[in-house]
């Protein structure tokens, strides 16, 4: 795979590139960057004006010329030139050489089209990668928790993301049973926005509705639970209002998502070959992702299969930094990479 000799070789780095937030992971290096997937643009010039936490502080705050947009929609890229931007400026955060060409592996979900895992792989090339790889989801945490990925042995994780929950059985590097379903923790937030508009007429906006779900929300009933002042505006009189909130009214308001990443997982314990079930009985289920820590997500999981499950020790960073050992590992993980060959 010969590179240009007149071409600086940046240090690889790994990208999660996710609906709520982006992950960079530098070789040798570790996680160096955590930013929101948000870029804040000025429609009237078509020009950007911030990227990362200082957009996503503008989410719902701009005046008409500016927009706050969120370029990945469901684990994939809605907006391919913003999306192309956002990247490039994450690229240029944690690489100070101006004409540094690193290779880099971007974590994609594992139900994606070939169109769309080439558009990512297109992303990383303008964004300046010298080469361009990309990796299951499921794979990237697995790797990530530490998971025997290259025994004959079976390992099941469920990364739950902002935009999609990833499934899977892993064994001898490889997938062996999968489900991809488009619902996440933003699918949280938007019931949580339409349950109390429903029951209390008191319109939120997104982001209160995240932070009430990262406060009081809940998959299982526990002792002690919780309430919250939360405060909109009154869809009645059109003026602010504050509310009380319970737990157990967000656990019902984001029922059905919960309901559909179970079904993933019940899914996948279906289509899992008898002997790899048989493992799992003995190591259980991993869970990863912003989604695990959704209080007593694991009892939930644990209640519906019969099996146990643990919350990956650091959730948030399992599958960049899978990614990253990728990297580090290349000659061993090399096999659970893909790529469409450009260089």
């Amino acid at each position: 795979m010969p590179d240009n000799p007149f071409v600086v070789a940046g240090q690889d780095m790994a990208v999660d590139l996710g609906t709520a937030n982006t992950l960079v992971y530098v070789r040798n290096q570790g996680v160096l960057l955590n930013e929101p997937s948000v870029v804040a643009i000025n429609t009237n010039t078509n020009e950007a004006l911030a990227v990362g936490m200082d957009a996503k502080r503008m989410i719902g705050r701009t005046p008409s010329h500016v927009k706050a947009i969120r370029p990945l929609r469901d684990g994939v890229i809605a907006d391919f030139d913003i999306t192309e931007r956002m990247l490039r400026y994450f690229i240029k955060k944690v690489h100070r050489r101006r004409w540094a060409k690193p290779r880099i592996v971007i974590c994609v979900p594992s139900g994606i089209t070939g169109v769309e895992r080439r558009a990512v792989e297109e992303a990383a090339y303008h964004a300046g990668a010298r080469n361009a790889f990309t990796i299951d989801e499921p794979m990237a945490a697995a790797i990530g928790c530490g998971l025997p990925v290259n025994e004959p042995t079976g390992s099941m994780v469920v990364d739950i993301g902002g935009g999609t929950t990833e499934v899977a059985v892993i064994a001898m590097g490889g997938i062996v049973v999968s489900k991809s379903v488009r619902v996440g923790g933003d699918d949280m937030d938007e019931r949580i926005v339409e349950w109390v508009k429903k029951e209390h007429n008191l319109l939120l906006g997104l982001r209160t509705a995240e932070q009430i779900k990262m406060a009081i929300g809940s998959a299982y009933p526990y002792h002690n639970e919780p309430s919250a002042e939360v405060k909109g505006r009154d869809l009645v009189a059109g003026l602010p209002k504050t509310i009380l909130l319970t737990a157990s009214e967000v656990r019902a308001a984001i029922q059905e998502p919960l309901s559909m990443m179970i079904d993933a997982v019940r899914y996948t314990l279906d289509n899992t070959p008898p002997e790899l079930a048989a493992d799992l009985m003995n190591v259980g289920i991993v869970i990863t992702g912003g989604g695990a820590l959704l209080k007593v997500l694991h009892h939930r999981l644990a209640f519906e299969t019969g099996l146990r499950v643990e919350v990956a020790e650091r959730p948030l960073q399992s599958v960049v930094v899978g990614s990253g050992r990728c990297l580090e590992q290349f000659d061993v993980l090399q096999g659970v990479l893909e790529s469409s060959g450009r260089f």
